[in-house]
C-alpha cells in the first residue's frame, strides 16, 4: 500500500490488530516476531499514532454488553452540514460520525455509560439542531470484528463470539474504559494501567484475559485509521430482508468478501424499512461495487431490495464512552476531527 511502504510498520498493523500479548511486557513477543529491538516497536507504534495511521493501542468491547451504544442518523439540509456534524460532533458519546450519500446524510454511533444517556443525547442532538434523528438499535450481530488486512481488499473476518456477562466483576467497567480510550505504548502497559487505577498489575492481567476469553472485549490490538491508510471507498449497505429470514441470511453475508460488519437493527417503519446492515471497506469504490455485486447475487437475497451509501466524509473517531460520563454538555458549533 502506499501510505505503508515500510515492511515492518505493515506486518505491525498487519498481524497485531488483534490478539495484543496479555503479559508485563507485551512488546517482547511482537519485537521477537517482527525481528526487532522492543524499543523499534514502541518507537513505531508510537510515530504511527502521531501521524494518524494508528488511532490507540486498545480494545473494541462487545456492543451494549458493559455499555449502551446505538446508530443514529439525521437528514441535514446541504446548507447545514457542518453546522449539524458540529453539534453531533460537542456530545462526548459520539465516537463515530460520517457524511453519506443519502438523503439521511449525516450518521454517527452514540455512545454512554446506560441507555438512559444515550436517549438523553439524542434527544439534544434533536432539540439543538430541529430535526428527526432515527434511532436505530442493535438487534443482533454477525460481524462486528471491523479488523483490516493491509496486503490486500480483504476476506471475512472471524464471526463474533458468544458473551459471557457472568464473568463481569466490580472494577471491570473502568479497565475497559481505559482499553478502550487507549493503552499507554510503553514497554509496560499493564503495570501503567494498574497503577491509575491503583490496583495490582497481575490482577489486571487476570481481568483483561478473563474479559477477551468472555467476549466482552472482541478485539484487542492495534486500531488502525481506515482512511489514512487508503481504505476510502467505504459504503454502508442496507438490505431490506424479511424479519424470519434475518437469522440465514446474516451469517452469509458477514462471511462475503469485503465485509467488515454486519448486523441487524431494529427499522423505523415510516421511513427506515432496512433491518440488516453491511459495511465494505475497500480501496477503490469499483472494488467495492464489485464486491457489493457479488454478495448482492447470494440466491438468499434474489429480489431483496438495497440502498447503498457511500461515506464521503469523516467527522469523528474514537474509542467508544463506557464509563464516567461527563455532565451533560451545552451543544456547541467547534472542532470535529476529521
Amino acid at each position: 500500500m502506499e501510505q505503508i511502504s515500510d515492511p515492518i510498520d505493515r506486518a505491525l498493523l498487519d498481524g497485531w490488530q488483534r490478539d495484543f500479548p496479555i503479559t508485563s511486557h507485551p512488546f517482547h513477543p511482537i519485537a521477537h516476531a517482527l525481528g526487532i529491538p522492543e524499543d523499534e516497536v514502541l518507537a513505531r507504534l508510537t510515530r504511527l499514532k502521531d501521524d494518524g495511521q494508528i488511532s490507540r493501542l486498545g480494545a473494541t468491547c462487545a456492543p451494549n454488553t458493559v455499555s449502551a451504544s446505538t446508530l443514529a442518523a439525521v437528514a441535514a439540509p446541504k446548507g447545514r452540514i457542518e453546522e449539524v456534524a458540529a453539534i453531533i460532533g460537542a456530545e462526548p458519546g459520539v465516537n463515530h460520525s460520517y457524511l453519506r450519500e443519502d438523503h439521511w446524510n449525516l450518521w454517527f454511533v452514540m455512545t454512554g455509560p446506560d441507555r438512559a444517556y444515550v436517549d438523553a443525547a439524542l434527544a439534544r442532538i434533536s432539540e439543538n439542531t430541529g430535526l428527526r434523528v432515527l434511532d436505530l438499535r442493535l438487534m443482533r450481530p454477525f460481524n462486528i470484528d471491523l479488523g483490516f488486512r493491509l496486503t490486500g481488499e480483504g476476506h471475512a473476518m472471524p464471526p463474533p463470539r458468544r458473551v459471557d456477562h457472568s464473568v463481569l466483576m466490580q472494577g471491570d467497567k473502568e479497565i475497559l474504559s481505559v482499553l478502550s480510550d487507549g493503552m499507554p505504548i510503553t514497554a509496560t502497559p499493564y503495570a501503567q494501567i494498574a497503577a491509575g487505577l491503583g490496583r495490582d498489575e497481575g490482577d489486571i492481567l487476570n481481568r483483561v484475559k478473563r474479559l477477551g476469553d468472555a467476549g466482552l472485549i472482541t478485539r484487542l490490538g492495534v486500531i488502525v485509521r481506515h482512511r489514512k491508510l487508503g481504505w476510502t471507498s467505504n459504503a454502508m449497505v442496507v438490505w431490506d430482508v424479511a424479519e424470519d429470514q434475518i437469522a440465514s441470511i446474516g451469517p452469509k453475508l458477514a462471511a462475503q468478501k469485503g465485509v467488515t460488519l454486519c448486523y441487524e437493527r431494529r427499522p423505523v417503519a415510516d421511513v427506515w424499512p432496512y433491518r440488516l446492515y453491511t459495511m465494505f471497506h475497500s480501496q477503490s469504490r469499483e472494488a467495492a461495487h464489485e464486491n457489493i455485486d457479488a454478495a448482492a447475487a447470494l440466491p438468499e437475497l434474489a429480489g431483496v431490495s438495497k440502498k447503498i451509501l457511500f461515506s464521503t466524509r469523516c467527522f469523528k473517531q474514537r474509542g467508544a464512552m463506557i464509563s464516567g460520563a461527563s455532565p451533560t454538555p451545552k451543544a456547541k458549533t467547534s472542532e470535529v476531527s476529521l
